[in-house]
């Protein structure tokens, strides 16, 4: 399939398609006339690059995750595990402390808010 259809299998944009490819996440092959030509794996493989950026990670920190993802069961899978659980770990750490600071900013609005809500009905009363 041509770029334009995986843009479409996907809709991620052919601008982010040709990103993944600078970064080495997918790998197509080129045709004779210079046409990028991807597999219907690719279309799994760019959904999953998503996926991970949703996740908040980096281009840089997908590609190793990729390589595991792409070996051949057995050993090469089980020397990736490492690796991958650190930075799982990591990014849920950072998740869990983004969550508790927006906690606290929705408890300190909420306050706030209580306080004008107050003194906008004492002015109409």
């Amino acid at each position: 399939m041509l770029i334009g259809e995986l843009s479409n299998k996907t809709g991620v944009s052919i601008r982010s398609i040709r990103y993944y490819e600078k970064k080495g996440l997918i790998l197509p092959e080129r045709l004779e006339n210079g046409y990028r030509q991807y597999h219907i794996a690719d279309v799994e493989r760019v959904k999953t690059i998503q996926l991970f950026l949703d996740l908040g990670l980096r281009t840089d920190e997908i590609s190793p995750i990729l390589s595991c993802e792409s070996s051949i069961p057995g050993n090469e899978i089980i020397k990736c595990a490492p690796e991958a659980i650190s930075l799982y770990e990591a990014k849920l750490q950072n998740t869990q402390q983004q969550i508790e600071t927006l906690k606290e900013s929705e408890s300190k609005l909420k306050d706030v808010l209580s306080f004008w809500r107050k003194v906008e009905m004492q002015t109409k009363g």
